[in-house]
């Protein structure tokens, strides 16, 4: 018997290696992240700090990804603003998935005014244009990192207390939640103990899934200039110092940092894409 035979008679053992490897893959994702945001957080301030006798040095050996107009090495500048943008992302998001889990269990749970109470918030956040009503809430805080982790934290809930509440909707049917509260258990009860970890996977999935939104918005209102302050080494900051100089030849300034933001937001997507089909039953029994 061929190999291909044992293949399509073992289909659980093929089942086995693929989700292995997606949990492979997610683990390595995750060292990698990990590594970038310890890296930021305990670098030498010196190592990212102006250097007058190294300024505008194109990418070499010595400065892999150059160096700006003060002379400071734009590798380490680069790191520690992802690590900030990683920090702030984080903070951000776990914030926002707490309104979502929160008010979502709350709404599909209670309904009647409650239900209706909830679905009008959600609309009328997603009634203001999201950029617009993270910059007002950012500038009312009068920015800084307070402000831009809660303009990200408070607009961020929307879509996912949408997901949290139709998946409550469908348990609060099940059988075993109608016969717990037959036994007399209460609302709050049957929610804590029944419903909330029913719904934890999705929770997660979209707790991690926001990550990369709320990356790229805070790099976006720094950018315009209402975020974080300009003394503090950011990739909105530093892409924003960068656009002055494009013109010089200085392509280097804002090539690097823009494709490390990226590839920061595709690897934390793709994260949320494998734990979604590890979760899901049907994409992991496929």
């Amino acid at each position: 018997m061929d190999k291909a035979s044992v293949s399509i008679m073992n289909p659980k053992g093929v089942w086995l290696n693929k989700r292995m490897q997606m949990l492979i893959l997610v683990g390595l994702t995750l060292l990698f992240l990990m590594i970038i945001t310890l890296a930021g957080l305990f670098m030498d301030p010196a190592s990212y700090g102006p250097d007058y006798s190294a300024k505008r040095l194109a990418p070499s050996q010595e400065h892999i990804f150059g160096t700006d107009y003060m002379g400071r090495d734009m590798f380490h500048r680069t790191i520690k603003g992802l690590s900030t943008s990683i920090q702030i992302g984080l903070l951000a998001s776990f914030i926002s998935s707490v309104i979502a889990l929160t008010l979502g269990v709350l709404s599909a749970t209670f309904g009647g005014k409650v239900d209706q109470f909830v679905i009008w918030l959600v609309d009328l956040c997603m009634g203001v244009p999201h950029l617009i009503l993270l910059i007002l809430i950012s500038i009312m805080l009068g920015g800084g990192i307070e402000g831009v982790v809660t303009g990200v934290a408070v607009t961020h809930w929307p879509n996912l207390t949408r997901v949290i509440r139709a998946e409550v909707m469908q348990i609060r049917s099940a059988h075993y939640v109608q016969a717990a509260r037959k036994f007399g258990k209460g609302r709050w009860a049957v929610a804590k103990e029944h419903i909330v970890p029913h719904v934890f996977p999705q929770y997660i999935v979209g707790l991690i899934l926001l990550f990369p939104h709320a990356i790229l918005h805070e790099a976006g209102i720094t950018f315009l200039g209402y975020g974080l302050p300009l003394d503090m080494p950011a990739i909105g900051i530093i892409l924003a110092e960068a656009m002055k100089h494009l013109a010089t030849g200085m392509w280097w300034l804002a090539f690097f940092p823009g494709l490390a933001l990226l590839l920061v937001v595709i690897l934390f997507d793709t994260i949320g894409d494998y734990l979604k089909m590890l979760i899901d039953p049907f994409s992991a029994h496929e």
